[in-house]
């Protein structure tokens, strides 16, 4: 096989060097052989060019223009993206080896037999063509270019391959401009994210920008897989359209008189419709507007615009409309950057008098949050929550809770030895039994640790420093400065027991002013200056006990006591307490040293700690674990609060059990048990099961009990004891639904239940969702008039997504 190169010749009377000669009449040549022709369309070139010098054994047909490339390509199969560009000859004649790929590049085509009709100056190429141009494709069963009229004709399983991906099929199609303009007979486009374009024609045109704009007629659209058994049926959804235009410059694709027919009836009517080019990741426009019915809002409408800002921003406005209110605006920022990311949600709006406490006036709300990366060892961000009040979000459906809390803060990062913070926190509370002149202020909040290497005994050394300032208009202002250094060293013995020394010590700096004691039982207001120290020490064992149990796995029983002992602290009537108030003994402090969850209380004297563990471990990997445990201190202390579980010397029972034989049961249960009655005071209760019923793929139950004493730190004072439950299932790869409740034992009602359901595949998504909560005004013992939510979503994958909320 030989390679065949077609190239120009000025024509009589100057002769081509080693040129093999065709008779002049009939003045047609054919180049068969069975090898792919490899031809250069240089439509640039005008007119007679110079001679070039060509190799011996190749064939040169006068009038078909510069096809360069001898020894590109020998019988190999065509390339499936875009060559390098070839030499070309220009204008004036002249064969240049740097060409750029822009749109005045010349089309490159590969054929099994390429005809060329000198008469008519016409070339021919048929059998596995394949052209292109820079990045362009075009792939049909034969080709047919005009040198005359500079126009193309591609015809027989026709293939347009864009630079972006999409894939166009077409019975015909008929070029011009180096394939930068084209008309086309029946086109079938394959585009990005599975979107799926048909249309009876198109006329494909190139802006000077280099955009392709195409309009087409008689146009269907989906994005859905047809059948597999019935390729003929209507696929799920499909947009037909009279008339619709693909503009590559605003990425766009917009529908005249469309109709959008799930199953192939007609279901949805528009004059004009516009959706982002399934190719453009992001791109402005209008987003499908959503409708909804509140108690206070009455009927309203949203109408959402998407501004994409650039290649890392962008943000969505939307103005709502409702019937009982004024018109409100809502706007959501994404960021992301190459040093971080940040969010920006937020609103205003007006409160009619129609909620719960007849406000009235202006209100709005900001959340926002971001983080960012300063350098290799440090991070900084923020996350600001506020709103003008709780029932504004509750009018206009935004999450929040009764208390928001914002903050700014910086972090580094060392390894793993080394970690720093500084951050300053706010709150706004928006629960009217609040005072607002009492809500503190921390400016700033600092905390740095080290953690120093292994000694020589293996012990290893930790190191903290803290200091905050807190401020509030009315009540105590604190200012503390403290440090820490805590140790550990383990040791085992000969007979299996581990050893494990812990000292920790602490020291700490006040400077308060106002200082409330109520709490600590002394009425009257103080400033303080003063400091205070602790040091505890502790030796704690245990010897785990494994046995054996044949086919049935492995048995451990772990006896564990600890002894911790340090100087009385007494009842601590002096110090502020800023981070200590809320504490709950449990079975994860039970050998904690401070088993308060702050620095402000410390827990001192004589202790000892007792626990028992037992654990089944199954050869299925499922395991059966068990723990009890209780505390006794040598001191009649009162350090802490009554219902606590540590107010006597000997504490109260606590105690957790773990059950998860298989991988579809898991049961965990918690409990704390009067010391001497064992009357329960807390109950956890969580379970859940697997389960794979006839005709559903799987099944999830969760069940939940809780039961608490009345906390101080909670209103109103009053018990909890409150069941849950709740149900998951799964259908095919498709289908999905859930159902949960909760209800007060306690109050003999209701607290919450709703249900979800949904269906999604390859181009469609339906989601409705219902939600009532019967929450509770802590002031008035009553529950508040709206807690009813109903979501409808239905989302056509690459065109939109349509929902009606109902609350």
């Amino acid at each position: 096989m030989t390679d065949v190169l077609l190239r120009e010749c000025p024509g009589p009377p100057v002769p081509c060097p080693a040129l093999v000669r065709l008779p002049a009449a009939p003045r047609r040549a054919r180049l068969l052989g069975g090898v792919a022709v490899l031809a250069t369309l240089a439509v640039a070139a005008a007119g007679p060019v110079a001679a070039q010098e060509t190799d011996p054994s190749a064939i040169t047909v006068p009038g078909v223009g510069a096809v360069p490339g001898v020894g590109m390509l020998r019988g190999a199969a065509p390339p499936t993206a875009a060559p390098a560009p070839a030499p070309s000859i220009s204008a004036s004649g002249a064969l240049s080896g740097n060409v750029q790929l822009d749109r005045n590049a010349p089309v490159t085509f590969t054929a099994n037999e390429v005809e060329y009709d000198q008469g008519q100056n016409r070339v021919t190429a048929t059998g596995g063509v394949e052209a292109w141009q820079n990045e362009r494709i075009l792939r049909a069963d034969r080709f047919t270019y005009d040198r005359n009229t500079g126009i193309a004709i591609a015809e027989g399983n026709v293939q347009m391959l864009e630079p972006d991906g999409q894939v166009i099929f077409a019975e015909r199609a008929e070029l011009q401009g180096g394939m930068r303009e084209a008309v086309v007979n029946g086109l079938r486009g394959l585009l990005a994210q599975n979107g799926r374009l048909a249309a009876n024609g198109a006329l494909r045109r190139t802006t000077e920008n280099g955009s392709v704009v195409m309009d087409l007629s008689r146009v269907v659209y989906s994005s859905c897989d047809l059948c597999a058994d019935d390729p003929q049926a209507a696929p799920l959804w499909q947009l037909r359209s009279r008339l619709a235009t693909q503009d590559g410059e605003s990425k766009r694709l917009r529908f005249r008189d469309a109709t959008v027919e799930f199953g192939g009836v007609p279901a949805f009517y528009t004059p004009y419709l516009s959706m982002p080019d399934p190719g453009t990741p992001r791109a402005s426009g209008f987003l499908s507007p959503s409708f909804g019915q509140t108690r206070y809002l009455g009927g309203f409408a949203e109408f959402p615009y998407y501004w994409a800002i650039d290649g890392q921003s962008d943000l969505i406005v939307t103005p709502m409309i409702a019937s009982q209110a004024p018109p409100s605006l809502f706007a959501n920022y994404r960021g992301r950057y190459n040093f971080g990311s940040m969010t920006i949600l937020g609103s205003v709006g007006e409160l009619t008098g129609r909620e719960s406490s007849r406000e009235k006036g202006l209100g709005g709300h900001v959340f926002a949050r971001g983080n960012f990366t300063l350098n290799e060892n440090w991070q900084a961000g923020f996350n600001i929550n506020r709103a003008t009040s709780e029932t504004y979000l509750r009018a206009y459906r935004q999450p929040g809770t009764g208390v928001l809390t914002s903050t700014v803060y910086a972090e580094g990062f060392w390894g793993y030895n080394a970690y720093a913070r500084i951050n300053a926190f706010a709150f706004q509370s928006l629960r009217a039994q609040d005072i607002t002149a009492r809500i503190p202020y921390v400016l700033p909040n600092l905390y740095y640790e080290q953690v120093l290497n292994r000694d020589q005994l293996g012990g290893t050394l930790t190191a903290d420093a803290t200091a905050f300032n807190i401020y509030r208009d009315e009540g105590t202002k604190t200012r503390r400065a403290g440090t820490r250094l805590s140790y550990e060293l383990p040791r085992y013995d000969s007979f299996g027991s581990q050893w494990t020394f812990r000292a920790q010590a602490d020291a700490l700096g006040y400077n308060a002013n106002d200082l409330d004691l109520a709490p600590n039982f002394v009425v009257g207001r103080e400033d303080t200056n003063t400091a205070t120290g602790n040091i505890r020490a502790a030796l704690d064992w245990r010897l785990p006990l494994v046995r054996s149990a044949g086919s049935l796995g492995r048995q451990l029983i772990e006896p564990r006591v600890q002894l911790v002992t340090g100087p009385n602290t007494g009842r601590q009537t002096k110090i502020p307490n800023e981070d200590s108030l809320d504490f709950e003994f449990t079975d994860a402090n039970l050998f904690s040293l401070n088993r308060f969850n702050g620095r402000d209380r410390q827990e001192g004297g004589s202790r000892v700690d007792a626990a028992l563990r037992a654990a089944w471990y199954f050869p299925s990997g499922g395991s059966l674990e068990g723990l009890v445990g209780r505390s006794f201190r040598a001191s009649d202390e009162a350090i802490f609060q009554d219902r606590s579980g540590l107010e006597k010397r000997a504490s109260d029972w606590v105690g957790r059990v773990t059950l998860a034989p298989t991988p579809w049961l898991d049961l965990t249960a918690r409990t704390r048990l009067d010391g001497d009655t064992l009357d329960r005071r807390m109950i956890d209760g969580t379970a859940g099961i697997g389960l794979a019923p006839v005709g559903l793929d799987s099944t999830r139950l969760t069940f939940g009990y809780l039961y608490e004493l009345p906390s101080p730190l909670r209103l109103p004072q009053r018990y909890i004891r409150e069941v849950y439950a709740g149900a998951s299932t799964r259908i095919g790869s498709r289908w999905r639904a859930g159902a949960f409740g909760r209800y007060d034992l306690e109050l003999e009602r209701g607290v919450s239940y709703g249900a979800s359901a949904a269906y999604e595949d390859e181009c469609f998504v339906f989601e409705g969702r219902f939600y009532r909560s019967m929450a509770e005004n802590p002031l008035t013992a009553r529950t508040y008039p709206s807690g009813t939510t109903l979501l409808l979503r239905i989302s056509l994958k690459t065109v939109g997504e349509f929902g009606l909320r109902a609350l």
